[in-house]
């Protein structure tokens, strides 16, 4: 069997073909970018455009994204229930029937998530009439502060090219651009943090302090518990300086964050019933997940759980270790992250961070190391992991990145000029690569095609079979239930009768999602789910034998 298939092959000329390209370019493109770095509001807007651009091209070939992960539809809920101008909706009076995962029941009707996200959602539909918008309008925010955030730290060539990998790692093809998780509000938060204090040592100014109390507060909206190390690395920067000059700064900074602890705030008070206590923490309390720090105990819910919240619940504790936390399963556990990391670098740049380390003579390059550092180490009191928890620090593994380079290439400039060109033909190939994709609709797409093309309201019992993959949940619905197009139940066998009742105007319809397809077909009262068949008795006169099996 051959190592390398046909294809392969292809790709690999293409890959060396590009990178030829773009070095026979470099007399044409140098000249030019070093005459665009320094001007700083063309940077940010050609930086904030590219992405958007760059995604756009791609709609016919990927068209904008639909929610498949329950934390995408809690963050789509939260944009709803503001979209209605309120932090919370109603508690329904017949909420069984809603039950799902991440979405509060009593004693309001909401998601558990902060409103940050939900917030950017919000102004995509808002203004674009698509969710989706916010998305793209955060990530070419934070490619663009990537720009102004490195140009606090190295010269404006640099910090353009710290921009153009943004852009490449996580603009058009990357995650965060495609799915409504999250990520690049956070990741242009930490922008607004980290590049206003190597301005506010320079030239304290209440501008600069204004940006970093917008940054804390856009932060503390998205990671509300990872906000706590951005805050104790801002104080290690400062921990060394003469904190006077920065009785006016720190004054904006406040005076900026203070509208953002009040919505956290307001948010506590209307979901659920105390200012101080988080939806995600009320979540914990009923249905014991998401699961609780290190720490802490497992939670034990005190609500009746569904089947499917059941697996979600062991799912959530098998995290954690069966016995209390020691230092052997800390580390363990810290080792075993690092491999997640990658996620922030381009491949190339591998070659590039060890010279980094040769910037260890200077003290606000110590402090970087020790800010990812605490980060790492404050994270992993968290039994589960996703890069987006560490998102703020995105701007500070590209300045790794371009410190490594700008190292490398005082040792050996054709050396760093080649990675650099080897990050664009990767970024170009693969993103060429995307329009030769054809990917299908996904099955909830399918489904909800055929519930548009029905004429009036819309009432769908999703009745999972004994198989079900309990994480492919479908019980979501909007804010304002009572007035949807199309609601989504869980079906509860004979008391489904009583939400029939409940919305006489609406056709009702019967999904099985685990159905290959999904099946979608009038929903019958009596209808009851098929038990399943058993064997047939064996016959008097013919015993069966016994069997001995060997139990592994």
């Amino acid at each position: 069997m051959p190592i390398f298939s046909a294809s392969d092959l292809v790709e690999l000329f293409l890959a060396v073909l590009l990178l030829a390209m773009a070095i026979i370019t470099r007399p044409f493109i140098e000249p030019y970018a070093r005459g665009l770095a320094p001007r700083t509001g063309w940077c940010i807007l050609l930086l904030g455009l590219l992405p958007i651009v760059l995604r756009l091209a791609l709609l016919a070939h990927h068209p904008a994204p639909s929610p498949e992960v329950y934390d995408e539809f809690g963050h789509l809920l939260v944009a709803d229930t503001l979209r209605h101008f309120r932090l919370a909706n109603p508690a329904h009076p017949l909420h069984e029937f809603f039950e799902t995962f991440f979405v509060l029941q009593t004693p309001a009707y909401a998601s558990i998530y902060p409103l940050g996200h939900g917030i950017e959602l919000a102004i995509g539909r808002a203004i674009f009439g698509l969710p989706w918008a916010g998305v793209l309008l955060s990530s070419a925010a934070f490619c663009a502060l990537c720009y102004w955030m490195l140009r606090g730290w190295v010269a404006p060539g640099w910090a353009l090219l710290g921009g153009g990998f943004a852009v490449m790692e996580f603009g058009p093809l990357s995650p965060w651009m495609n799915s409504y998780w999250g990520g690049s509000l956070a990741a242009a938060a930490g922008c607004l943090v980290f590049g206003a204090l190597p301005r506010l040592r320079r030239s304290p100014r209440a501008r600069d302090g204004a940006l970093l109390g917008l940054g804390l507060g856009m932060h503390w909206l998205t990671r509300p518990y990872e906000t706590i190390f951005l805050l104790a690395a801002m104080l290690l920067y400062f921990g060394r300086s003469n904190v006077r000059p920065l009785a006016k700064p720190a004054l904006a900074a406040a005076l900026a964050l203070i509208p953002f602890v009040g919505l956290s705030i307001a948010q506590n008070k209307q979901v659920t019933g105390s200012w101080t206590t988080l939806p995600y923490s009320l979540s914990r309390t009923q249905y014991g997940v998401p699961a609780s720090f290190t720490w802490q105990a497992n939670p034990v819910p005190s609500h009746e759980l569904t089947r499917e919240q059941q697996l979600q619940y062991k799912m959530q504790t098998s995290f954690r270790s069966s016995g209390p936390e020691t230092i052997a399963s800390y580390l363990q556990r810290l080792e075993y992250r690092v491999r997640f990391y990658r996620f922030f670098f381009l491949p190339a740049l591998y070659v590039a961070l060890p010279f980094f380390f040769r910037s260890w003579r200077e003290w606000r390059f110590v402090w970087l190391v020790l800010t990812l550092a605490l980060f790492a180490m404050g994270v992993n009191f968290y039994p589960f992991f996703e890069p987006h928890f560490i998102a703020a620090e995105t701007c500070l593994f590209l300045l790794v990145s371009i410190i490594g380079l700008q190292q490398l290439s005082a040792l050996n400039a054709d050396a760093a000029r080649l990675i650099i060109f080897v990050c664009i033909a990767h970024f170009v190939f693969w993103y060429g690569r995307s329009f030769l994709d054809h990917p299908g609709p996904d099955r909830r797409t399918a489904v909800n095609r055929q519930l548009a093309q029905a004429p009036g309201r819309q009432l769908v019992f999703v009745r999972y079979w004994p198989q079900h993959i309990f994480q492919n949940e479908w019980v979501y619905n909007a804010a304002d239930i009572d007035h949807a197009r199309v609601i989504w139940a869980r079906d509860l066998g004979a008391a489904d009768q009583t939400l029939l009742n409940y919305y006489p105007d609406r056709t009702a319809w019967l999904l099985e999602p685990d159905a290959t397809p999904p099946k979608l077909s009038p929903y019958r009262a009596e209808e009851e789910p098929k038990p399943q068949p058993a064997p047939p008795p064996p016959a008097p006169h013919n015993p069966p034998p016994l069997r001995f099996e060997q139990v592994h």
